[in-house]
């Protein structure tokens, strides 16, 4: 298989081509500014390329945009959302030079509750993601080879390996992940110095935010995530696994 059809000038890959440039581009971007690796991702994929971003702050959008205007930049309406991230979302939206697309779960949250029963994320927070967060990503990446996400490697145990180009098996698409050597001071460093949007929360004790109903404040000191899921086991939504 080589080409099954071409779009923005770019030939299909299959998944097995998209692997293999996944291996060889993770190693080579590794020490890559974020910049770099978000140009090599819309130079390779071109219309086939999206970034994620759960509207904690701009940063990525804010360097998407500037790499290639325009470009898509999906976010997650789980119905759970904050006030805050919402606004940010529209502040996003209506200030950068991307395409904004809000993608939501086939249920609303009172369709979920008469299915499974109310407040799904409190009896089983697994399916709640699952519904409304993993399979709606899914859904929305099926036009996509390649995604990139803010996933840093400093946020949980989980992340430490990250590669900063990647393959996820399960979706079967390129996995990028341009700010994954950052660390919380360089996140701040790119928001000061070039004036990036930041969703309030983060000034109010919230350092990852995520659905309301799943997410606290963190105390001075305690680890950015404690807030999410607190008092479970549960650590991440399934997006990143």
């Amino acid at each position: 298989m080589t080409t099954t059809a071409v779009r923005d000038g770019i030939p299909a890959r299959s998944a097995e081509e998209l692997e293999e440039l996944a291996s060889i581009a993770g190693p080579e971007l590794e020490l890559a500014p974020a910049e770099l690796i978000v140009e090599w991702a819309v130079q390779q994929f071109g219309e086939r390329f999206c970034v994620t971003s759960s509207m904690g702050d701009a940063v990525l959008a804010d360097i998407a945009g500037k790499v290639a205007p325009g470009i898509d930049v999906v976010f997650l309406d789980t119905g759970y959302h904050f006030p805050e991230t919402i606004g940010t979302r529209d502040a996003v939206e209506a200030t950068l030079p991307v395409n904004l697309l809000t993608i939501t779960p086939v249920q609303s949250v009172a369709e979920q509750d008469a299915t499974h029963g109310k407040d799904l994320f409190r009896t089983n927070p697994d399916l709640c993601c699952a519904l409304r967060k993993v399979k709606p990503l899914q859904d929305a990446l099926a036009g996509y080879d390649a995604w990139a996400t803010g996933l840093r490697r400093d946020e949980t145990h989980s992340r430490v390996i990250a590669p900063v180009v990647g393959w996820d098996d399960s979706k079967r698409k390129v996995k990028v992940s341009p700010l994954a050597r950052w660390t919380a001071d360089d996140v701040d460093r790119y928001i000061a110095e070039n004036g990036v949007l930041v969703n309030p929360l983060q000034y109010d004790g919230y350092p990852s935010i995520g659905c309301w109903p799943c997410t606290q404040r963190v105390a001075p000191g305690e680890d950015a995530r404690s807030g999410r899921w607190a008092g479970t086991a549960k650590n991440e939504c399934g997006i990143h696994l």
